[in-house]
C-alpha cells in the first residue's frame, strides 16, 4: 500500500519561498503544503491563493497546534530559526530549516543537541545541489584535475555601487540586507563555503580581511579569504566584492581549480575541463537554481523514507558554520572605506 503524502506547514511567506514552493508542488505524490504561517496576513495569504494551500496562520505555535503536519519547512528570518526549530520539534515535526540553523555557531551547536534525535533535522542549503557542482564533484571523482595544486574562487557583483537615482541594486533585490550585522559571509558566502567543502574536503582558515563600502549597510560586503586544505594543504582564495566595478548587478561567480593532470573551471553557467581531458558544458542558470530548490526538498523526503541520510544534516552543516564563525573572529572589525 501506497503511503499518504505527508502533510506540511510552511513557516514563512517571503522572498525565498517562491522557490520552496514550486519544489513542493514538484514532489505532490510525496507531499503537501496544507499550511502556511507568515506575521503578515497579506504575505501568507498571497502564498496561500497562488499554490492552493488550505489553510492560512499568523502565528506558527497556532499552526502547529491546530493541523496535524509530518514535516515543517522553515523560510523565515534566520534570527527566528532556532526558535522555530524548537517549536517544531516539541509538536513531533520533522524539520527542513533554512540555513544557517542559528545566528552564530555557538547558538547552533545547542540546539543541535537541544534536538538531539528526537525529530530529523536537516539544514536547506542548496547550493550544492546546482547541478554545475555535481558535475563538478563528478569530474574531480573521475581524477579529471589530478593532485590539486591551487583554488581560486571569484563572487562578484556591481550590486552595492549606487545608481543615477542613488539605488543600490542589491538593496532594491533584498533589502534586508540593510540591517544585517553578518552580510557577506554569513548570508552569501556560507553557500560558497558549504559547497566548497562539499567539492574539496574540510579546510582550516588561514586570514581573513572583511570590508564595508557604504553607509546604507552595517557589515560586510567586500572579503578576501586564505583556505588551506587538510588533506594535502591546496591553498584556497575566496574573493567576494559585491561592489565591484564592471560587474554586473547580479552576483556571478568564477571557480576555478587547478591541478597536475588538468583545469576545471566554472565562470557564469559554464562549466570547462582543460589539460588531459577537455570536457564542456552549458547550463541554464535559472533552472539551476530553482533545481536546486528541488533537490534538496527531494532529498529530504528522501530522508524520511529512510532511502538516504541527510547530505545538509546539522552535524555536517555545524562544519561550514566553524569556517563561518572562524572568518568572523579572525578578521576582527570590519574595515570601513
Amino acid at each position: 500500500m501506497s503511503q499518504a503524502p505527508r502533510r506540511i506547514g510552511m513557516i514563512g511567506a517571503g522572498w525565498v519561498t517562491q522557490y520552496h514552493l514550486p519544489a513542493w508542488a514538484a514532489q505532490s505524490a510525496r507531499a503537501t503544503v496544507v499550511a502556511i504561517a507568515d506575521p503578515s496576513a497579506a504575505a501568507g495569504s498571497a502564498r496561500a491563493a497562488e499554490y492552493a494551500i488550505a489553510a492560512n496562520y499568523t502565528d506558527v505555535r497556532a499552526m502547529l497546534a491546530a493541523e496535524r503536519l509530518d514535516a515543517v519547512d522553515i523560510c523565515a528570518p534566520r534570527e527566528a530559526h532556532a526558535e522555530l526549530v524548537r517549536l517544531a520539534a516539541d509538536a513531533g515535526c520533522a524539520v527542513l530549516c533554512q540555513k544557517p540553523l542559528a545566528m552564530d555557531l555557538g547558538a547552533a551547536r545547542q540546539l543541535v543537541a537541544d534536538i538531539g534525535g528526537r525529530v530529523p533535522l536537516m539544514v536547506h542549503e542548496n547550493w550544492r545541489f546546482r547541478p554545475h557542482y555535481r558535475t563538478l564533484r563528478r569530474w574531480l571523482d573521475e581524477g579529471v584535475a589530478g593532485e590539486l595544486w591551487q583554488v581560486q574562487l571569484e563572487f562578484l557583483s556591481s550590486g552595492m555601487i549606487a545608481d543615477g537615482q542613488g539605488n543600490r541594486p542589491a538593496l532594491v533585490r533584498q533589502p534586508f540586507f540593510r540591517t544585517l550585522d553578518r552580510l557577506l559571509v554569513m548570508e552569501v558566502l556560507i553557500h560558497h563555503l558549504d559547497t566548497l567543502r562539499f567539492l574539496l574536503g574540510e579546510f582550516t582558515l588561514q586570514s581573513a580581511r572583511l570590508e564595508r563600502t557604504n553607509n546604507d549597510i552595517v557589515s560586510e560586503d567586500v572579503a578576501t579569504v586564505l583556505l588551506q586544505r587538510r588533506a594535502d594543504g591546496t591553498p584556497l582564495v575566496v574573493t567576494g566584492n559585491l561592489a565591484t566595478h564592471g560587474a554586473p548587478p547580479l552576483p556571478s561567480e568564477r571557480l576555478r581549480i587547478f591541478g597536475k593532470a588538468g583545469t576545471l573551471e566554472l565562470d557564469g553557467n559554464v562549466i570547462t575541463a582543460t589539460g588531459a581531458a577537455t570536457r564542456r558544458e552549458t547550463f541554464d542558470t535559472g533552472r539551476n537554481y530553482q533545481e536546486s530548490y528541488n533537490q534538496v526538498i527531494a532529498r529530504f523526503l528522501d530522508g524520511l523514507d529512510g532511502a538516504v541520510p541527510f547530505e545538509t544534516s546539522p552535524d555536517d552543516n555545524l562544519k561550514t558554520l566553524e569556517l563561518v564563525e572562524a572568518i568572523y573572529e579572525q578578521a576582527g572589525p570590519v574595515v570601513v572605506r
